[in-house]
């Protein structure tokens, strides 16, 4: 299409154009520039000004009708151009989104702490497992998992917690609210979802609340001497446990005590000497009484020394500052008259204690010197060993530290279904500690999760009765709202959840019924009897909660049957019952606001 000053100022030279080929029925020819628009319209300027006549006119007329079919179709097919261009880029565009997010599409399972039981009372769960997929954790509708808001969840279906108890009232004095609230734990949402949270009036029973009582006597200082001793004190809160929020604040409190006097010194040995030389060279067991030598070692109470300027003076150091000890090692002392040699004493052991599967020994030994054997002329050696040994039974066993044996193999996996735990276990056996030995450090218990791949049943759970359908006529079907006729009701339930070949709900009463009288909305006499019970509030927060209760007006069914085909008949609706007057003449609706209700979210 020729649009805009283009036409008129386009500088390419116009090429020879045949008019006569542009007369009526014929199409003209296929343009392949956009310069032929403009080559078409500065052709018939130029004729315009040639041709004068009305004949003229009306061919430049057909002239450019010609030209703008021309520009119109080559619009046409630029746009047709595009389009393709846009539909091959979003093709093109979606099979690389699909191709990238293929992988993506299913997002991998979270990671979680897996446990073998939930406690719906407590909402806890006991007994983890380790760390598994979620999915794979769930597979046995028993268990629970705890994710990364350390929060625990319920692998079953969809169940209520019990109601907590009611809590103490919400102010110490006058009206207000006590609350009491459920959880709902598992995959899904519970029946009756939103009632989570009841609330009722209450009245604060501490108005005369005290609150704390005086502080009790400082206790003493926890140290006698020296610095960085503390005290204590405590108060009592006054008044039954429910008052206990008029008591704010800590019932203890602590201080620093610092003490006048410096704290004893007690005496500390230092290390023994090392050992003197022995007081002689050899035993002489000539006499009557053996001489055996000796040597000491010394030790002093200076490390550090006990204090002698404090009250009271610092304890010296308990036991001995010397040790003696026989020089048993040393050989006997040569004698004059004898013949033979005398033995030594006995020699240390080889061993302090009795290790493990060897005896230790000691040893002594005989010398051939009183007198030696003379040379010229030669003298017979002394007869006998010169050296004995024997066993030190006397000591004591040495300790036996326990060593840790092989891993056994693991178990096989304990469960059928969901996932399971296999264990190893190892005994301190390789040797077993004995005779004061420690034991063994470590982990007798290994454990690694095993996964079956296959779920286990869901067990199936009733759902609520329904409320009862309408009373009606037991074989027709049709309504007997207030007529003194017997007719039959009936209510459903649902087994919910029963999956993976689990269990059908015990009992098999998918419906009840029973016999009725439909007296909904109808007529009947009445007398008062008293007062229902309070609701509960509604809604359960802001300054709107209000509770409300009725007098009872008793309907008088004296003239029904109390029984239909020997079956207790049950009273269908709400009659209108007619009562009077309230006696009192007050309310038959009494109205009560919840009185500092919680704030709504």
């Amino acid at each position: 299409m020729c649009c805009c000053g283009s036409c008129l100022t386009a500088t390419v030279s116009p090429p020879d154009l045949d008019f006569n080929e542009l007369s009526p029925g014929k199409q003209p020819p296929p343009l392949e520039k956009e310069s032929q628009t403009a080559s078409c319209f500065l052709t018939a300027i130029v004729n315009q000004k040639e041709r004068e006549t009305d004949s003229e006119l009306q061919f430049l007329s057909s002239v450019l009708l010609r030209c703008s079919r021309m520009g119109v179709l080559m619009v046409q097919r630029v746009l047709l151009a595009v389009a393709l261009l846009l539909i091959f880029a979003l093709t093109l565009f979606v099979g690389l989104w699909f191709g990238l997010t293929a992988d993506d599409a299913t997002p991998p399972a979270e990671c979680v702490r897996c446990f073998v039981r939930f406690n719906p009372t407590l909402g806890q769960c006991d007994e983890e497992l380790g760390e598994v997929d979620e999915d794979d954790c769930c597979q046995n509708p028993q268990y629970g998992y705890q994710a990364a808001d350390g929060v625990c969840h319920s692998c079953g279906p969809p169940l209520w917690s019990p109601w907590s108890p009611w809590s103490q009232c919400n102010v110490l004095c006058g009206d207000g609210v006590m609350q009491r609230t459920r959880k709902c734990y598992g995959a899904g949402e519970c029946e009756n979802a939103a009632d989570a949270l009841q609330i009722q009036p209450c009245s604060g029973s501490c108005c005369d609340a005290q609150g704390w009582g005086l502080w009790l006597a400082w206790s003493s200082c926890s140290v006698t001497c020296g610095g960085g001793g503390v005290r204590r004190r405590e108060r009592v809160c006054s008044g039954p446990p429910e008052c206990r929020s008029a008591c704010s604040g800590p019932s203890e409190e602590t201080e620093t005590c610092p003490t006048h006097s410096t704290c004893p010194v007690h005496g500390v040995w230092s290390s023994w000497s090392c050992w003197s030389q022995c007081s002689g060279s050899c035993i002489n067991d000539q006499s009557d009484d053996v001489i055996v030598p000796s040597r000491k070692r010394h030790r002093s109470c200076s490390k550090p020394a006990p204090s002698s300027d404090t009250v009271p003076p610092g304890n010296r150091c308990p036991g001995d500052d010397v040790q003696v000890q026989d020089c048993s090692e040393l050989p006997n002392c040569p004698g004059e008259t004898m013949s033979k040699s005398g033995w030594s004493s006995w020699g240390e052991c080889s061993s302090s204690c009795i290790p493990q599967g060897h005896t230790p020994v000691r040893t002594r030994y005989g010398s051939c010197s009183n007198p030696a054997p003379s040379s010229s002329p030669p003298g017979r050696h002394c007869e006998g060993v010169d050296r004995q040994t024997e066993t030190c039974d006397h000591l004591p066993h040495c300790p036996v530290d326990g060593v840790w044996g092989s891993w056994s193999s693991f178990s096989s996996c304990p469960v059928t279904c969901g996932v399971g735990l296999q264990e190893s276990i190892r005994l301190c056996d390789s040797p077993a500690p004995k005779h004061g030995g420690r034991s063994c450090t470590g982990e007798r218990r290994q454990t690694n999760i095993c996964t079956t791949n296959v779920h286990c049943p869901v067990d199936g759970m009733w759902s609520q009765w329904s409320e009862w359908n309408p009373c009606t006529h037991p074989y027709s079907g049709k309504s007997i709202n207030c007529q003194q006729i017997g007719g039959k009701q009936t209510r459903e339930r649902e087994c919910l959840h029963r999956a993976h070949n689990g269990s059908i709900c015990s009992g098999d009463a998918l419906t009840e019924s029973r016999v009725c009288y439909d007296v909904n909305r109808c007529y009947v006499k009445g007398t008062w009897e008293g007062w229902e019970s309070w609701s509960l509030c509604s809604p359960t927060c802001g300054e709107k909660s209000r509770r409300f209760r009725r007098r009872y007006c008793k309907p008088d069914y004296s003239s029904y049957r109390s029984t239909i085909r020997g079956f207790p008949a049950a009273f269908f609706g709400t009659p209108q019952a007619d009562c009077g007057l309230p006696p009192d003449g007050g309310k038959k609706v009494e109205v009560q606001p919840c009185v500092n209700a919680p704030s709504c979210p």
